[in-house]
């Protein structure tokens, strides 16, 4: 393989959640293939000692099958001689200890944002930024109203709970609707201006509500990327988000609105932030009041980005594919 060829024969290793994971998975699979890469995803379980050890031995001999093995969050040691190079694509509110004490079998890191450059840099893991990309969920046949969603998914950082009290201290606001399905979460009684939607709701149902809510409300305490930031701005949505990293990295004032953010605690490398209520109101109320005009310029900015970085994330990855010996 010369210095110019890509890294053609790869091995895409994450759990297979059946959620955020198992997503990653398929888009990053999809991406390599269109970049001219063999990616093999391979779905793991959770980890246990037993299986560890099993990987271990099987690899312990041989050539490597693949030229690159690409690590979805966490490290897997255990597969490390299973390939030639060995990169991490990390989040780094879930990188725990035991993923630090394995960098010394990763090569180098592919940041999905800016914000987690440095926080890998830091320690001592060459890095480099690749972004990421999310499903294109515009449906332009689907009518916008003037209304607001919030779709956290069972994600339990995504301000929900503060949300639905902030909704319930404001009776005179339209219709939240929140599709959160998080069980054993005690709710106090729903003002009669929210629907909450806790079962589960088909794709075609999901992507109607995405599309027709004019604004997003999506105050995350912190991303690994931000899918559902993402997915909203594909939709030409106005986003509603905090004022900080890296939330700010995908919506900034020309194509959303941000609301005063301040740190209210840690989760492994992540600075958790969170809103006051009085800052959250303020942009709900510009949302009340925004013509349809801004509404519009401010959706058609997100979407730019958004067809924007889905193409130079191609770009990024082929370049970081070419071999480096």
């Amino acid at each position: 393989m010369s210095p110019t060829d890509p890294a053609s024969r790869i091995q895409l290793l994450g759990r297979d959640n059946g959620a955020g994971l198992s997503r990653d998975l398929a888009l990053l699979a999809d991406a390599l293939r269109n970049a001219g890469a063999h990616a093999t995803p391979n779905g793991l379980p959770h980890r246990g000692r037993l299986a560890e050890w099993a990987t271990r031995l099987r690899l312990a001999t041989g050539a490597p099958r693949y030229d690159l093995n690409l690590m979805l969050e966490r490290i897997r040691p255990e597969f490390a001689r299973a390939a030639r190079r060995n990169v991490l694509v990390p989040n780094p509110e879930y990188f725990r200890p035991r993923d630090r004490h394995a960098l010394r079998c990763i090569d180098e890191v592919w940041a999905k944002t800016r914000h987690a450059v440095p926080l890998f840099e830091s320690l001592g893991v060459r890095t480099r930024y690749v972004g990421f990309t999310s499903p294109d969920r515009l449906d332009p046949q689907v009518p916008r109203r003037h209304a607001f969603f919030h779709g956290p998914g069972r994600s339990n950082n995504k301000g929900t709970a503060a949300l639905l009290k902030l909704w319930a201290s404001h009776p005179h606001w339209p219709v939240l609707t929140v599709a959160w399905r998080r069980r054993h979460v005690d709710l106090d009684r729903l003002p009669a201006n929210v629907r909450l939607l806790r079962d589960h709701v088909d794709d075609e149902a999901y992507l109607r509500l995405q599309n027709e809510h004019r604004f997003h409300l999506c105050p995350s305490q912190t991303e690994g990327y931000g899918h559902y930031l993402a997915e909203a701005m594909s939709c030409g949505a106005v986003v509603v988000t905090l004022d900080a990293e890296p939330m700010n990295e995908l919506v900034t004032s020309e194509r959303g609105v941000l609301v005063p953010a301040h740190p209210v605690g840690t989760q492994d490398l992540a600075t958790l932030y969170g809103f006051r209520s009085d800052d959250m109101a303020h942009a709900i109320e510009r949302c009340v009041a925004m013509t349809e005009a801004e509404a519009a310029s401010l959706g058609a900015a997100a979407r730019a980005w958004y067809e924007d970085e889905a193409q130079a994330f191609s770009m990024r990855l082929r370049e970081n594919l070419l071999w480096r010996g």
